[in-house]
């Protein structure tokens, strides 16, 4: 079971560390470098009657926009820089010749994003003027360049990767030393911890052969490798434009799961789905345009006196009283045993209803970190739990102060697709079940039943509007344009980029594919005429308005009002039969409010 990780997220209050050493790891921000080949043959176009064909270089420069652009709203904590090898100008902090560096390893930012357009639109046309070509360089010095960036940066960075961008398959062809201190370059980096990643590029009409010279800067001895993967897929995933929040892979917690007294096995806790919200919005100050922090006091009502967290208590009122406690009684009252999975049980998965969901589940994956051969006895148990479509039960409690919560584990297997890459991973699903108190007794309506015949036309059109449904073909049509809002604010764009919501549906096709069968369930459903939705009324009220109101006037002659006021029954009539009783014994009332017809009408009669 290979190890993986998802988005931890902040959905619980008061977050606490595990007991029994189980502690939460965090990840820090992330380092990407584009290297770029600039010598001549990466400003080629195929097609050079085309204006609008594009080299090399324009898409490799493209390519850094779009992730500049995606990690400003993905995780804009991250590092990101730009360097240019086989220029005739040298711009870099060791003088390097040969080397410039285009844009230093910082945050993505606006004006950074903005200079890469403009490079796409009119730079690359003066670029041999600007920066020249010069295919003289050193790679060792270029990845020198490119570690010395990672090491000088003033923020820690965990993940460190070099993306190198060329279509030269053999840079220092003929020279041996050069190569030989840039396999050498190689090898120091993948000690250090930064990835070396190739981008190839292939030529018009020529392969891009990894043999010649890329296999050993990229490959140990221990790598087999057959063939070079296609770019184009990955070129086309940086070039994807991606408004979401890029959430940290990491768990949750890290906690035990008891099976019995002195059988435990670590698991680490993940969140794989949760609502995704607009970022929240910063206070600024209306002179400075400075960011501004808000700071909260409480105060005695009476005398203004300011108040110290240790002169708080809490209080629950019980029967009209205030009953106080410590904070220490607080803390007592939120105990409720060690943190972890504690096994009461199985049931059968069948006995797991829909009707049980009161929160999105958790999903658990072992943890060796802290109970070695946790896999092992996760992997049987999960086994077992599958062959016998068995469900355990737990009682979970997250951590420290954290009120006990019984769950279900629904066991998942793994799924691979065809290139035997994981899709779904092994686990269990946290299904949090509801206690007695949770669940409502709802009062249900007598209502017409459909026939057999609506029925059958109802399936008739289920069936011509069925569709696979994903979730991760849909996004959110408020987030997606509250992002193109910002970024066309940001780069001074003239308007918004536009964007399909796929949440409308698509009323043309649906009546190609089912409108004569909607037709026909509308006609043995509703009656001729109705409109489903309209809520129009006909002028006078109609045949109902007419029959309430001789409803109203038929109870105000019935009542005998003199009696009814002097029982003080009048508040529990309506207004409508207050006014036809007014208008009965001719009264003027003071107002049209309901206590001002009770006044009018026990005035009339003495009360």
């Amino acid at each position: 079971m290979a190890d993986f990780g998802f988005a931890q997220f902040e959905d619980e209050e008061n977050e606490e560390e595990g007991e029994s050493g189980f502690q939460a790891y965090y990840s820090m921000r992330d380092g990407l470098i584009f290297l770029i080949d600039c010598s001549k043959s990466m400003f080629d176009r195929e097609d050079t009657d085309d204006d609008e064909e594009e080299s090399h270089f324009q898409l490799c420069v493209r390519c850094a926009k779009t992730t500049l652009q995606n990690k400003i709203i993905s995780s804009d904590k991250d590092l990101v820089g730009i360097v240019f090898m086989g220029t005739e100008k040298a711009d870099n902090p060791s003088d390097f010749k040969h080397i410039s560096v285009y844009q230093p390893l910082d945050q993505p930012g606006a004006p950074r994003i903005i200079e890469l357009e403009e490079m796409l639109e009119e730079g690359f046309k003066t670029f041999s003027k600007d920066y020249g070509h010069n295919t003289g360089f050193s790679l060792s010095e270029v990845l020198w360049t490119c570690q010395n960036m990672f090491s000088n940066s003033p923020q820690k960075v965990n993940s460190k990767r070099i993306m190198l961008f060329t279509n030269n398959d053999n840079p220092h062809a003929g020279n041996p030393q050069l190569q030989r201190q840039a396999k050498t370059k190689a090898s120091d980096l993948y000690e250090t911890g930064i990835d070396l990643e190739l981008m190839h590029l292939q030529k018009s009409g020529e392969s891009f052969d990894v043999n010649k010279f890329y296999k050993d800067l990229l490959y140990t001895a221990d790598d087999e490798l057959t063939d070079l993967p296609d770019p184009s897929e990955r070129i086309d995933d940086l070039l994807t434009r991606v408004r979401s929040k890029d959430h940290k892979k990491r768990a949750q917690r890290r906690i035990p799961l008891s099976l019995g007294p002195g059988m435990e096995l670590g698991v680490g806790v993940y969140t794989l789905v949760r609502p995704c919200y607009k970022p929240s919005t910063v206070k600024l100050s209306r002179n400075t345009n400075e960011e501004l922090k808000t700071h909260s006091k409480v105060y005695v009502q009476d005398t203004g006196e300011v108040l110290m967290p240790q002169d708080l208590k809490k209080a629950q009122t019980y029967g009209g009283k205030q009953i106080c406690f410590e904070n220490d009684e607080v803390i007592e009252i939120k105990k409720f045993g060690e943190s972890g999975f504690h096994l009461m049980g199985f049931k059968p998965t069948s006995c797991l209803k829909k009707y049980y969901h009161v929160k999105p589940a958790q999903f658990i994956y072992p943890d060796e970190t802290n109970i070695t051969g946790s896999t092992t006895l996760f992997t049987a148990l999960l086994r077992k739990c599958l062959d016998r479509d068995v469900t355990p039960i737990c009682k979970y409690i997250p951590g420290k102060n954290f009120p006990p919560r019984f769950v279900a584990l629904l066991p998942q297997s793994e799924e691979v697709d065809e290139h035997k890459v994981q899709i779904t991973p092994p686990g269990f699903h946290v299904i949090f079940l509801p206690f007695a108190d949770d669940f409502r007794k709802i009062k249900m309506e007598d209502t017409p039943r459909a026939t057999t015949e609506q029925i059958d036309k109802a399936k008739e059109i289920i069936k011509k509007l069925g569709f696979t449904f994903n979730s991760e073909a849909f996004e959110n049509p408020v987030i997606q344009k509250y992002w193109r809002n910002i970024e066309a604010l940001a780069l001074d764009k003239d308007a918004p980029e536009e964007f399909q919501d796929f949440t409308m549906p698509n009323d043309e096709k649906m009546l190609k594919r089912a409108g004569k069968v909607i037709e026909e369930f509308k006609d043995l459903v509703f009656p001729a005429g109705y409109e489903p939705g309209s809520k129009k009324r006909k002028a006078g009220g109609g045949a109902d308005g007419a029959a309430k109101k001789a409803k109203t006037e038929a109870s105000a002659v019935s009542i005998d009002a003199k009696k009814e006021a002097q029982a003080g029954r009048l508040g529990k009539l309506t207004v409508p039969v207050l006014k036809e009783i007014i208008k009965k014994e001719g009264i003027t009332p003071d107002g049209t409010k309901k206590a001002d017809l009770i006044d009018a009408i026990n005035d009339h009669f003495g009360v």
